[in-house]
């Protein structure tokens, strides 16, 4: 890092890859770099260099360089998840265990543990949405589909007076994102990976190549990553589970295909990225099935249903927002007759 005591008066800087051919060189680097200087008189241009790994910790101890900033841990919250608790419970494991490969296992089955409520909450609003499949059969055939207006509304009447929210199962999964997206950032950022070895990948900053293909295949490349093939394959299962809780619903035309079709885009994007991170999604939706597994054998889908037909027969309370819609729809009336 070049430090400037005085700001630069501007900078041209260019990366460029070498030919995979070149075994020894990795990028052609170079930047221009303008400083302030006058002729007229006698001026010294002061620098600082900083020589070393990009490491969290290491840089934090210049916080009026802000050199943590360099690292590409995320904007917004994504960012503030890996410095205020990924980071932090990964040094922590680091003073106990040294092998990565274990710790990223511990650090992914105390992330599900933190989920684990959001994973519950989000299969039981799947499972009340499975058991009023007949019901919303029933409305689906009554009504045409040319009223396609009226049998949403009957279908949502039937989810309020069930006290069911069709979202849900989405709401718990969005919440779960921001951690997704930061372990997204962190794993090819961290300096600590670099180098080390699990199982069979010799790097976990790199990928894991176990076979190299003798031509390259657009947008997946010349070798195959096992660890993000097990990824996409337990992805593929995950979906299959879900499919299945969901086939009550009335889902949109190809939805189905779409979700299949994530799980071999992810093929396609993670061939080439870290095996940390393929490793990380890779253990964290098997013990996601896992969960799914546990909770199916111990939720009995008749009590659901029984408390829902429960809740059905009692009167619909009515929110203040709906109250104020009903009696601006009453004083139009009124206004249309006078």
């Amino acid at each position: 890092i070049l430090i400037a005591k005085n700001p630069f008066t501007g900078a041209s800087i260019s990366s460029n890859p070498y030919p995979e051919t070149d075994k020894t060189n990795l990028r052609d680097a170079e930047a221009k770099l303008g400083v302030p200087f006058d002729f007229k008189q006698s001026t010294k241009a002061e620098f600082n260099f900083f020589f070393g790994p990009n490491y969290f910790y290491t840089f934090n101890q210049y916080k009026d360089l802000a050199l943590t900033e360099l690292i590409p841990l995320g904007w917004g919250i994504f960012g503030w998840i890996n410095r205020y608790a990924v980071i932090p419970v990964f040094k922590f494991l680091e003073g106990f265990i040294g092998n990565y490969g274990i710790i990223i296992l511990i650090l992914t089955i105390l992330i599900k543990l933190i989920l684990f409520p959001f994973t519950y909450k989000s299969y039981m609003s799947t499972a009340k949405m499975k058991v009023l499949k007949p019901q919303i059969d029933e409305i689906n055939n009554k009504i045409p589909k040319e009223k396609a207006m009226e049998r949403q509304q009957a279908t949502m009447a039937l989810y309020k007076k069930a006290g069911v929210n069709p979202l849900g199962g989405c709401l718990p999964r969005l919440l779960q994102m921001p951690i997704l997206f930061a372990m997204f950032r962190f794993f090819p950022a961290s300096i600590e990976l670099r180098q080390e070895a699990f199982l069979w990948a010799d790097d976990l900053s790199s990928y894991d190549s176990i076979f190299s293909l003798p031509f390259n295949i657009p947008f997946y490349g010349s070798h195959v990553s096992l660890f993000c093939l097990l990824m996409s394959i337990v992805n593929i299962i995950y979906t299959r589970m879900n499919s299945e809780m969901t086939q009550s619903s009335n889902q949109m035309p190809g939805m189905k295909t779409m979700m299949y079709m994530m799980p071999v885009m992810f093929l396609f994007f993670f061939n080439s990225y870290a095996s940390g991170l393929s490793y990380y999604y890779f253990i964290s939706t098997v013990i996601t099935i896992g969960q799914t597994i546990i909770i199916r054998r111990f939720v009995d889908e008749d009590a659901i249903l029984m408390q829902i037909k429960a809740n059905q027969k009692k009167p619909v309370k009515k929110s203040k927002f709906a109250l104020r819609l009903e009696e601006m729809a009453r004083q139009q009336q009124q206004m249309k007759k006078k």
